[in-house]
């Protein structure tokens, strides 16, 4: 028997709405490239994003389900770009800036990305990959307009302000995300209008990220990676001030500061590159309440620092771009207030509970079928999860073995406990991929490319522990015999196999140091063994700091 409730589409268009109608005098701040800011309020951004979606309409090549592509920063054109874009019908294709030409080739090909939205402040960047992105045009914003390619603000002067959204089906495609996987291949998430909205209501819960109308929000994880942790969708329903960084800002103090921010959001490292300067200007930053952490684990120490020198509240955020990206929210519960500091730094260090929506089990693998694990903090399995916004397939791909469970379940590839209140704490990595300041390396990619080069007989790339980035490659490499190769010069081996390298990947992807020996070792089976080897390195290193 069915209900007798109205039956209206979940779509970002009524998030955008709502946004005008009950919070229209909020604002909207962007660090501009000169360390400017520029501010205007939700009802002029309203005004803008329907004239862009007459701008991408007009165009005339951009048809309902087509993807239309960002290369840029956390900027109000940006944050226009993120409504615009799905709301018209189109998919939205935020592109990592800090991948390779090659990656990128790959991606938008497979994407088929009719138009490219560029941000100024990397046109130099972009320019020297465009001939090998397949795109019909490219709009620049925040730079001069050419006769070849338009500018932004032009375009948007000239669009008609009337622009009525029609998304009957909330399960239309919004978002196009791309992931590294396993052996290092980019595979695409189509996100829906209804799973982004049912994400954006989970992650306002107020024991998830509790932004309300009072808040000032800095989004300093990049509007590329997962849709910026859904922020910008979540901070408009919820009617917060925005702040969005730019390119890169001179000071975050500053903005902080100039600003107000209640909570910002970003991966361990660009807090622990923040942490001295924030701790001079306590008195600066005290609108600063919350810090939202994700990417890779924040130290205890770190969290410890934040929360007792200056009195920020530190929670964990762990997901994936598969989760649209949010799965679990560490905040501590009521019985845990009591316990002392060490311990509560401990829980807070984890990576927290499910969210309200997510499901997760630990499982163990046998004979092809999988046994569910308990959860009792210590027994160690395979993480799977399950949420109403999680893939069930990859873009353009069918689901597989490897991915998917024949019962509906990800196969997130960490190997993770939970404990008896639904605390996750992720132990290993079943994937072999690095964490490397909130960005993935897969180390299998590394290590074919390695094999590649004429020198190399034998490769494995680990990550090692590192102060700054929490990983970094570090590559293991045994020769071929000298004689075998003609022209080598050992000398500058590390320098020919990083130039090597560069030629198809990012430098955050270059492995910081090579390791030369003999033989990598092996398992039972024939493989590398990534584990004795990383104990051989890390024992041999501790009198070393690692890079």
């Amino acid at each position: 028997m069915h209900g007798l409730m109205m039956n209206h589409p979940l779509t970002l268009a009524q998030i955008l709405e709502h946004a005008h109608r009950i919070h229209g005098n909020k604002r909207v701040t962007t660090l501009l490239p000169d360390q400017t800011l520029h501010s205007y309020n939700y009802t002029a951004l309203y005004e803008r994003v329907k004239r862009l979606a007459n701008v991408i309409t007009q165009v005339g090549i951009v048809q309902p389900g087509d993807r239309v592509a960002t290369y840029a920063s956390n900027t109000y054109q940006h944050l226009e770009l993120y409504y615009a874009i799905p709301c018209l019908g189109a998919v939205l294709h935020p592109l990592n800036i800090r991948l390779s030409a090659a990656q990128l080739a790959h991606i938008t090909h497979e994407a088929e990305d009719k138009v490219i939205f560029v941000d100024g402040a990397f046109a130099e960047q972009f320019e020297a990959l465009r001939n090998e992105i397949a795109c019909e045009q490219v709009t620049y914003f925040n730079q001069m307009s050419t006769d070849a390619d338009p500018s932004y603000e032009q375009l948007l002067s000239e669009a008609d302000p009337a622009y009525a959204w029609d998304i009957p089906d909330e399960n239309w495609a919004m978002g196009l995300c791309y992931t590294s996987g396993t052996q290092g291949e980019p595979r695409g998430v189509l996100y829906t209008h209804r799973s982004m909205f049912l994400h954006t209501l989970a992650v306002n819960q107020a024991d998830v990220f509790g932004l309300t109308e009072a808040d000032v929000v800095l989004p300093l994880v990049p509007m590329f990676h997962a849709m910026a942790w859904g922020l910008p969708y979540a901070s408009m329903f919820a009617g917060a001030d925005i702040v969005l960084p730019g390119a890169k800002p001179a000071c975050i103090a500053d903005l902080i500061a100039e600003t107000g921010v209640t909570v910002a959001a970003g991966v361990p490292t660009v807090w622990a590159e923040a942490y001295p300067e924030l701790r001079k200007r306590r008195q600066d930053i005290s609108s600063l309440r919350r810090l939202i952490v994700g990417g890779e684990a924040m130290p205890p120490t770190l969290i410890e620092a934040y929360e007792k020198k200056l009195g920020i509240e530190i929670c964990h955020a762990w997901g994936m771009t598969e989760m649209s990206p949010t799965g679990t929210f560490s905040k501590l519960r009521r019985e845990h207030q009591a316990l002392p500091d060490a311990e509560k730094w401990l829980i807070k260090a984890k990576q927290g509970r499910p969210i309200p929506g997510v499901k997760l089990r630990l499982a163990a693998e046998k004979s092809d079928e999988f046994t569910e694990l308990p959860w009792d903090g210590k027994t160690a399995g395979e993480l799977h999860v399950q949420s109403p916004w999680t893939a069930r397939a990859y873009y353009r791909s069918e689901p597989t073995d490897e991915h998917f469970t024949a019962d509906g379940w990800l196969r997130t590839g960490d190997i993770a406990t939970i404990d008896a209140h639904g605390y996750m704490q992720i132990v290993d990595r079943a994937k072999a991929l690095i964490r490397s300041g909130g960005e993935s390396i897969s180390s299998v990619a590394l290590e074919t490319a390695l094999l590649k080069h004429p020198y190399v007989t034998e490769a494995a790339v680990i990550g090692v522990p590192s102060e700054k980035w929490s990983e970094r490659p570090l590559a293991v490499i045994a020769l071929t015999p000298v004689g075998a190769v003609s022209n080598r010069a050992d000398a500058d081996i590390s320098d020919t196999l990083k130039q090597h390298l560069s030629v198809e990947f990012p430098k955050f992807w270059i492995p910081d140091r090579f390791v030369f020996v003999d033989e990598i070792p092996k398992t039972g089976v024939g493989k590398s063994d990534k584990h004795t080897l990383r104990k051989r390195l890390l024992s041999a290193e501790t009198k070393e700091k690692l890079p």
